[in-house]
């Protein structure tokens, strides 16, 4: 209204735009709990015998004035335990850091590392990020899609993957690339990426993490350009020597 008074202050005749009104943000339901039959604060959670010793070990690093400080490797130790963050696993952090539970709250809908939601048995999280997108990420996508039957942000069936699409998780000179629950799978193709969910689904142990090129890192695909003598260079024979 004030701005409107204003503008025909200036120029009386003159056509007054509406304002403007941002648009609905679906995304913003990720911060809000719903009761559900997997997820209430009547379930009850404690951490068992081993993770409460690592949460003792886990505080005992701050001040105590300052132990609010471990509510993020707290909530990491009931994510791993429960499965998910639940809003049980945030109230019982809360109480064990004195901390208001809204705090936690706070935390726990911030990061997008803690899963606010029954998650399968592995997270799987494909980057399609734009150096992913370039090197092929949606033929990963798509391998994953056909062959889960199930779209980003829904679990199968059987509970044994959950499959998330996702920004940059960092592993860019390696795309196209996947998180399988805490390790990196990259230089996938199609075929590579199926054939990870399916050793998944025998209950076999991968072979190992990172390239599935045979790439050891991050080196050239044609292979290594520095770096290549057996032996270190003698620096004598190229600086003068009365450095």
């Amino acid at each position: 209204m004030f701005r409107q008074l204003a503008r025909r202050a200036v120029a009386p005749n003159a056509r007054v735009a509406p304002l403007m009104r941002s648009s609905l943000r679906n995304s913003s339901i990720i911060s809000v709990h719903r009761d559900i039959k997997e997820d209430n604060p009547n379930i009850p959670f404690e951490f068992n015998s081993e993770n409460r010793k690592r949460a003792d070990e886990i505080i005992a690093k701050y001040p105590p004035q300052y132990k609010k400080g471990a509510v993020m490797p707290l909530l990491d130790l009931g994510q791993r335990q429960l499965g998910f963050t639940s809003i049980s696993v945030m109230n019982y952090v809360a109480k064990m850091l004195d901390m208001p539970p809204m705090r936690v709250y706070e935390v726990a809908t911030f990061y997008t590392m803690y899963m606010r939601h029954p998650m399968g048995k592995h997270n799987i999280q494909v980057c399609t990020t734009t150096p992913c997108q370039l090197c092929g990420s949606d033929d990963i996508m798509k391998a994953i899609k056909d062959y889960l039957k199930i779209k980003p942000g829904q679990t199968t069936p059987d509970k044994m993957f959950t499959f998330q699409e996702v920004e940059c998780l960092g592993a860019c000179v390696n795309a196209p690339m996947m998180a399988v629950d805490d390790d990196y799978h990259e230089d996938l193709t199609a075929e590579k990426t199926v054939a990870i969910l399916k050793t998944l689904q025998e209950g076999k142990p991968l072979e190992k993490a990172g390239p599935v090129s045979g790439r050891l890192s991050c080196e050239p695909l044609s292979g290594r350009k520095v770096l290549n003598s057996a032996e270190p260079n003698d620096v004598r024979k190229f600086t003068r020597a009365d450095l």
